[in-house]
């Protein structure tokens, strides 16, 4: 019994030997994808939409706000409220399509990184597995206060070719 403990605890520390260890950046691998460059485009396409119709809601507000200014003094006191109330509506909406839109182009974002990541940590994944590693850890997080680059294998370039990255 005496001689099977010894031999456990001797092939221990060779057991901690093998198992293998690597690391990956993902701010050296998502801004090369294809899939990224495409959303970024379609992102700032969506942005200046929406720039653009908040320009045309902008012009609408001030042609209406001169126009009011004009005609003020010679307005019926019930016209006057009614045109104010118009500007004031108007206002609301406009500030009311700001917001929406930023709302909008942020959840659009992080639909379109989510796709992203979730392709990139399924190829981490795959070499996980296919490599035997005990633990993959993505440096660029900022989490991780320490990693061995001499006892981890860097597996970014082997990952940007799973994603066809040059």
């Amino acid at each position: 019994m005496k001689k099977i403990m010894i031999a456990i605890l001797m092939m221990a520390p060779m057991s901690l030997c093998a198992q293998k260890f690597a690391h990956f950046n993902t701010a050296d691998i998502i801004p090369n994808m294809k899939e990224y460059n495409t959303a970024q485009e379609e992102l700032q396409a969506m942005q200046k939409q929406y720039e653009d119709d908040m320009k045309l809601m902008q012009d609408e507000l001030q042609k209406k706000s001169e126009e009011y200014q004009k005609e003020q003094a010679n307005l019926l006191d019930n016209v006057r409220q009614r045109r104010e109330q118009e500007l004031n509506d108007l206002y609301t909406r406009l500030q009311q399509s700001y917001q929406d839109n930023q709302a909008a182009l942020q959840k659009a974002q992080a639909e379109k990184m989510s796709e992203i990541s979730e392709k990139v940590l399924a190829v981490v994944k795959k070499i996980g597995e296919d490599g035997g590693y005990v633990y993959i850890v993505d440096t660029s997080a900022g989490v991780i206060p320490f990693v061995s680059t001499t006892l981890s294998t860097d597996i970014t370039d082997q990952v940007k070719k799973e994603l066809g990255i040059q």
